[in-house]
């Protein structure tokens, strides 16, 4: 090697290894909303630094004279986090066929519509719990990091471990109706059968799992009171998880299958309708979150009643709706971790924050409301160190809104601005 080779293949390894020089933006919040510390700071300088907030300091002008995103008139608050939504799937509606109607292509396209919905109403971080298709939102999330398409942050669980014919298939078909295989990818009989779909998905990709313990409003030909997944089912999934270092969550609307979950080991229970005092307890005890959606009860019998949706699942709607919310408003009271999430895409996406008001309605305050949508959910979903604060180190997802939210919770319902690891997005 010559002498001029080595020294330019110095300076290539050099340039390769050496970082490169730090972006930084700077913005200027009138009023930020501080979940960590449940208080509001007014007129603070947020650094940023590579898409993450290196510093929040008392305003004064940057001293590299460096321009400033003025959001002085604005309450600024972290990034909101929607714990339970569907973004890669076609919304419901009236035809239990639905799903079959649109193919894994079509589905791409859907997902991305929604997530770039849902990323301009403000959630920057969303917990995608499934989708009919088979590992859409993992393929989703991918097209999301790579860049490719607009959209919040996603966690997701790549497909419903389910029992044949329970709350995660699509059901009310036809006998001789064969469903493709991207849609039973996570149905199971047997706790062996968990163990290798619950494998499969983690070895494809999925962030974490979610199972199907009990039956569901919105699937025909299920109760959702009953118990479907047996304990010993989701023991396997939960230990599976775990030796994954991941965890589980399971959907879960009768009081039996919502103490079984929680004895099984899960992280949180989805829905928690028919909870009692006792799964109360169990949850608090054992420190599992309930996500407890309820706004979309209203929804569902709105739009379902309007609309024709089969009878049966408006039935279970009204057998779930109010004994939901009690259940909330107790949980509120013995202090459970209720982190924010509504099941967008029962309704449409980017109307999430309509929850905020009952939350509000049915026993939180304001800062309690905004607290479950960034540090509760955060912590949920394992992803404190990154979301839901503004503190050092975290992403700079952020969203700046006219009015106080502290005094009118509903003014997140129509966000001004929306940051993404340090960049405008609306």
């Amino acid at each position: 090697m010559t002498c001029r080779t080595a020294i330019l293949a110095l300076v290539l390894c050099s340039a390769l290894t050496t970082p490169a020089l730090a972006e930084t933006v700077y913005v200027r919040a009138g009023h930020l909303v501080d979940p960590e510390a449940g208080k509001v700071l007014d007129d603070r300088l947020i650094r940023i630094t590579d898409g993450r907030v290196a510093a929040v300091t008392p305003w004064s002008p940057p001293a590299d004279s460096a321009p400033v995103i003025d959001w002085s008139a604005f309450w600024v608050l972290p990034g909101l986090i929607d714990a339970h939504v569907h973004l890669a799937d076609v919304e419901q509606s009236s035809n239990v066929a639905e799903p079959l109607l649109h193919s894994p292509e079509e589905i791409a396209y859907i997902g991305a519509r929604n997530a770039r919905v849902t990323l301009l109403a403000g959630f920057t971080t969303v917990h995608d719990v499934g989708s009919f298709r088979g590992l859409a939102d993992v393929e989703l999330r991918n097209a999301i990091n790579r860049g490719d398409v607009p959209g919040p942050r996603i966690s997701a669980i790549g497909a419903y471990i389910t029992i044949p014919g329970g709350g995660g298939e699509v059901t009310g078909l036809a006998p001789d109706v064969t469903l493709p295989a991207d849609m039973r990818m996570g149905v199971a009989a047997t706790p062996a059968e968990v163990e290798l779909k619950v494998n499969y998905l983690f070895q494809h990709g999925a962030d974490s799992i979610k199972l199907i313990a009990t039956g569901a409003v919105l699937a025909e030909g299920t109760e959702p009171g009953q118990q479907e997944m047996s304990e010993e089912m989701m023991v396997a999934a939960v230990r599976t998880a775990q030796s994954r270092g991941s965890w589980v969550t399971a959907h879960a609307h009768g009081a039996a299958g919502i103490k079984s979950a929680m004895r099984a080991g899960v992280r949180g229970i989805e829905h928690a309708s028919l909870i009692d005092d006792e799964g109360i307890a169990m949850a608090k005890a054992k420190g599992v979150y309930l996500d407890m959606d309820i706004y979309d009860g209203d929804y569902i019998a709105e739009v379902g009643r309007r609309d024709g949706w089969p009878e049966a699942m408006l039935r279970k709607n009204d057998e779930t709706t109010e004994a939901q919310r009690r259940g909330f408003a107790k949980a509120v009271k013995a202090g459970v971790k209720l982190p924010f999430g509504t099941d967008a895409g029962v309704y449409p996406h980017g109307l999430n924050a309509r929850q905020f008001k009952y939350m509000v309605r049915y026993g939180m305050t304001p800062m309690q409301a905004i607290q479950s949508a960034t540090t509760v959910a955060a912590e949920f979903l394992g992803m404190s160190k990154d979301v839901g604060a503004l503190s050092p180190g975290h992403w700079a997802d952020m969203i700046a809104v006219s009015r106080d939210p502290l005094a009118d919770i509903t003014v997140l319902e129509t966000v001004d601005h929306v940051m993404k690891g340090g960049t405008v997005v609306r």
